[in-house]
């Protein structure tokens, strides 16, 4: 070990910072995530629809409490599957943060898209918003946050 050239010492880092890399972005959250994720989101589209405002912001607050819970385990994006688990400084610190601008993101859509449900007049505006945005984190949560993380380089 003590005749290693200069080049294979770089050679060698290179190919365990590509390894790591390969690892860091094979990093996500688990598909059951994102479908709660959606769930709830539909959940308080009927909530809010058929609800009067106060327990409507009631569900939501607690909503984003059981979120909190949940991401408190799960958004460090350190599980992927049950046979991978690195450590948070291969994983990523701003992982926490893309996941929540997104989410953040997808709120404002919601919004957006009930207004201009409303504004057309389509009957329960609020519900076809939350299933459109339902919709989009089910199906295509890990997916965005795969693209999101890789240009926020995180």
């Amino acid at each position: 070990m003590d005749n290693i050239a200069p080049e294979q010492a770089r050679a060698a880092l290179e190919a365990a910072d590509r390894a790591r890399l390969l690892v860091a972005g094979e990093v996500g959250l688990p598909r059951g995530y994102w479908w709660a994720m959606a769930g709830g989101w539909l959940l308080l589209g009927v909530l809010g629809t058929v609800l009067p405002p106060w327990p409507a912001g009631i569900a939501t607050l607690a909503f984003g409490a059981g979120h909190s819970v949940l991401a408190s385990r799960l958004l460090d994006g350190r599980r992927r599957t049950d046979r991978l688990q690195v450590s948070a400084a291969v994983a990523g610190r701003r992982v926490p943060l893309v996941v929540i601008g997104m989410l953040l993101g997808l709120a404002g859509v919601t919004v957006l898209a009930a207004l201009a449900l409303h504004a057309d007049g389509a009957g329960h505006a609020g519900i076809w918003a939350a299933v459109l945005a339902a919709a989009v984190v089910g199906f295509g949560g890990p997916e965005i946050l795969r693209v999101l993380r890789r240009w926020a380089r995180a």
